[in-house]
């Protein structure tokens, strides 16, 4: 039957309503509110089941219209650049190093997962990056773009781009899941808190805080205007990358453009109204990255999953489980034991099995309630939006012909 397709402006109505929902049963619901399930993740999943079920009941997809989606992920990552100060930048060098050591190793680990699952279940060799760092590290995106290749080189094997989506979906849902519990966990055994807990919540405010009184009408719409002159920036910055060879997300050049600007407005306009860190800014990456995340996970067409349970339930447990043992056991002690290392694991869960805005997603969820870390903020962007996609391309090359 013809899908129930839903229109842009639908589409983001939607998503607000999603993004409430999900706020509402995150105070309800104990164990959501216990365990750190950002907000649009709980209204997300439930909008993906109720799609479902039309799609079961009545036999009618439902299908949203997302062509404004990228707008908010753009928005929150030119609000991200914005408030990275280049002193916390230079202090994040070895952090940023170490980080970048572990995500390699960690693509490695995940592809060797992938080519154990092709192998127990009897499939093609080049179904392993299908299972592992294509489209988990990788995403819809990645693995959607590698598909024509594994077709061919399998010889037009069937299941390539249903397999593919099916692993990706699952891993976005499974990386939602686990950034805050792996947050809480080590927290609570360590007793950790902030290094500074009166530093400011470059995202968001915490759930003990009321809105400030500085947030109006002026600086709202000062500090959109801020984000708007950036976002114009990075985009030329991104055109400019593109005629050169350079292929990067869109985001990136505005996240690198936000940089530049948090940096040099307070030095050329020092009596101009503050944007960096100030409670509007954070509200309004708070707001954008929330109706990403909606928009992302209502959207998720989960019948496309049926047909694959037994492959999927063994290699995604095992890739889970990577993850977690992975983020507490190795990356926590590397990045320090501390606080933002409890947060970075948070983080990190989202890397390996979804994308970078979930992980932000759950680290937001994470500091809200805990404390401020503006530090991570800023580290597992840059690894995420300038590295992995580098080193992921390597790995799916090498591990394609194993």
């Amino acid at each position: 039957m013809d899908p129930i397709l839903l229109n842009p402006f639908v589409s983001v109505t939607v998503a607000f309503l999603v993004y409430l929902v999900g706020a509402a049963l995150t105070r309800r619901v104990a164990v959501l509110r216990d365990f750190n399930i950002p907000e649009p993740v709980s209204g997300g999943l439930l909008a993906a089941v109720l799609t479902m079920t039309v799609f079961v009941v009545w036999g009618r997809p439902v299908e949203f219209d997302l062509a404004a989606r990228d707008y908010f992920l753009i928005v929150f990552f030119t609000g991200i650049g914005l408030n990275a100060r280049l002193s916390d930048l230079l202090k994040g060098g070895l952090p940023l190093a170490i980080l970048l050591a572990l995500t390699i190793f960690y693509v490695i680990l995940q592809n060797l997962i992938g080519v154990a699952g092709a192998r127990i279940f009897d499939l093609p060799r080049e179904f392993s990056v299908l299972l592992s760092s294509a489209a988990l590290i990788g995403g819809h995106g990645t693995v959607i773009a590698w598909t024509p290749r594994i077709e061919e080189m399998t010889g037009g094997a069937a299941g390539v781009s249903e397999i593919g989506v099916a692993v990706a979906t699952i891993g976005l849902v499974c990386a939602a899941l686990i950034g805050g519990p792996i947050a809480k966990f080590l927290i609570n055994r360590g007793q950790l808190e902030p290094e500074r807990p009166d530093e400011e919540h470059t995202i968001g405010v915490g759930f003990d805080e009321e809105e400030s009184e500085t947030i109006n009408h002026l600086t709202f719409m000062q500090v959109m205007l801020w984000v708007h002159v950036t976002i114009a920036l990075g985009w030329s910055l991104f055109e400019v990358l593109e005629e050169a060879g350079v292929g990067l997300p869109p985001f990136v050049p505005c996240l690198l453009m936000g940089i530049v600007v948090g940096n040099l407005k307070p030095l050329l306009l020092p009596r101009a109204a503050p944007i960096s860190r100030t409670p509007t800014l954070a509200m309004i990456s708070d707001f954008a990255l929330g109706t990403f995340l909606a928009m992302s996970l209502m959207s998720l067409q989960l019948w496309t999953l049926q047909g694959m349970g037994l492959v999927l339930i063994v290699v995604m447990g095992a890739q889970t489980l990577l993850s977690i043992v992975f983020s507490i056991y190795i990356l926590f002690p590397a990045m320090g034991r501390g606080y933002r290392a409890a947060v970075l694991a948070s983080g990190f869960g989202g890397v390996t099995l979804g994308a970078t805005p979930t992980a932000i997603a759950n680290m937001t969820a994470v500091t809200k309630r805990y404390g401020p870390s503006p530090m991570a903020f800023v580290i597992l962007p840059l690894v995420s939006a300038f590295f992995v996609d580098i080193v992921n391309s390597f790995a799916i090359q090498f591990f394609l012909p194993l």
